[in-house]
């Protein structure tokens, strides 16, 4: 009898040694799988989202992009709550700041893309709840933004560019040609402008220009053209380097533009965004404008309303560089802030990768922006302006990452500004501004 037991469990042990292994491959990774989902399916509760405006053409609503994604989210998740906390885009990012400061935080917010907030005791790393083919989705660019010490920081979910808008108008007026194919360089550029620029009532002061641009904090639109020589701002390992040949030689394009091509209005370099743009929107006095792509459906409503211009859009003009450029916050990506609840956590996950399903992709048309996944690439193909600024994102370098960068900018266009009204040359701007990045540094 009792050789008869040990015989049988011996079997038994010899099966479970065999069977054993081949169960846990076939069955536990599916029971796991499974444990994880309920774990996140059975998450309720409420996520805060705090977010910028974005117009929706199709409801005229600033938020009703957002809030769409938002309503159908919750209808699949019974008992999960977004909470949506506007936004603007001048007190947003302080608001931001201050919670950073005081702990008072979303759990979700569009600043995936910000160095600033690029750290582990701030944001969730990505990486372990998004598979490699999930990753490849996106394009390079998109991951690259909201990548640093290979852990991505956000989750992306919408591009834009900027580009060089132009009144068609002026030039048939003027019989000026448009650039080739969106392209010209820097030479071909000026040589247009001062075709543009002329004096409308014989007075003998100029009415009409060829260039204006806003300098400013946080806008690029001056930027193609300053880096277009080969500058760039930091290098791969981080270190300030807007300096030397390329930088003064890129920066005095611009100078020269006002001081000794004369295409612009005398206060280039004093106006504000609003000034500026009223001339080219409203008044119709300049030829050419850099702008996000914000700009495309904001001229075309007008064109159509009867009370706008024909437009056109090109690339920034090619200088040393051999190819245009422009720099830019391109991309829009939210981040998660640190969660103590893992099942939130994974919920707040799986909302932002439902708001990037393809079908959403495809809608960011109504947004006047761009998909960040590489199969979505038709949704502007009935629109040439469009289109052309889809292209440009080709040439669309992010902004740095840099620990001190919203000061740097604020430096870097403040000088510019000193350079282009002149009380300074491009090589004092430029060794000015190195001189005050090097107290940051040595402030740290």
């Amino acid at each position: 009898m009792k050789k008869t037991f040990k015989i049988a469990m011996s079997l038994i042990l010899i099966v479970f040694i065999f069977i054993w292994p081949l169960y846990v491959f076939i069955y536990k990774p599916a029971k796991l799988e499974e444990l994880n989902n309920k774990k996140i399916e059975d998450w309720r509760g409420i996520i805060q989202l705090w977010d910028f405006p974005r117009v929706d053409s199709k409801t005229g609503s600033r938020y009703g992009w957002i809030q769409d994604k938002i309503r159908k989210f919750e209808n699949q998740n019974p008992g999960v709550f977004i909470e949506l906390v506007p936004l603007d885009y001048k007190k947003g990012p302080v608001k931001l700041e201050v919670a950073l400061k005081t702990g008072n935080l979303p759990d979700i917010a569009p600043i995936g893309t910000d160095n600033l907030y690029m750290d582990e005791s701030i944001l969730e790393p990505l990486d372990d709840y998004f598979t490699e083919d999930e990753i490849k989705e996106f394009k390079y660019l998109a991951m690259s933004a909201v990548t640093k010490d290979e852990k991505m920081w956000g989750v992306p979910f919408m591009m834009t560019t900027y580009s060089m808008f132009l009144n068609t108008e002026m030039f048939k007026q003027r019989g000026v040609e448009l650039p080739l194919d969106g392209n010209w360089t820097y030479e071909e550029f000026v040589e247009k402008l001062k075709e543009l620029t002329w004096d409308d009532d014989g007075d003998g002061e100029l009415d009409n220009y060829g260039f204006i641009s806003p300098i400013k904090p946080d806008y690029y639109n001056l930027w193609g053209i300053i880096l277009s020589d080969g500058a760039e701002i930091v290098n791969d390992k981080g270190e300030y380097s807007f300096l030397g040949e390329k930088a003064v030689s890129g920066l005095q394009k611009v100078i020269d533009l006002k001081q000794k091509h004369n295409v612009t209005p005398e206060k280039f370099g004093l106006y504000d965004e609003n000034e500026a743009w009223d001339l080219f929107y409203n008044q119709k006095k300049v030829a050419v404008y850099p702008a996000g792509s914000w700009a495309a459906k904001t001229l075309f409503d007008n064109y159509e309303s009867g009370e706008g211009f024909e437009y056109a859009v090109s690339n920034y003009p090619i200088g040393d560089r051999k190819l245009p450029i422009s720099l830019n916050n391109s991309v829009n990506a939210y981040g998660i802030f640190r969660q103590e609840d893992e099942g939130k956590l994974n919920m707040c996950i799986k909302f932002l990768k439902f708001i990037t399903k393809d079908i959403y992709q495809k809608e960011l048309e109504r947004l006047g922006v761009f998909p960040v996944k590489s199969n979505i690439d038709d949704i502007y193909i009935n629109d040439p302006n469009m289109k052309k600024i889809e292209d440009c994102l080709s040439y669309t370098y992010s902004l740095p990452k840099h620990k001190e960068w919203k000061e740097i900018d604020r430096i870097l266009q403040n000088q510019i500004r000193l350079a282009i009204i002149g009380e300074k040359t491009a090589e004092e701007a430029i060794e000015e501004a190195k001189r005050q990045v090097m107290q940051l540094d040595s402030g740290r």
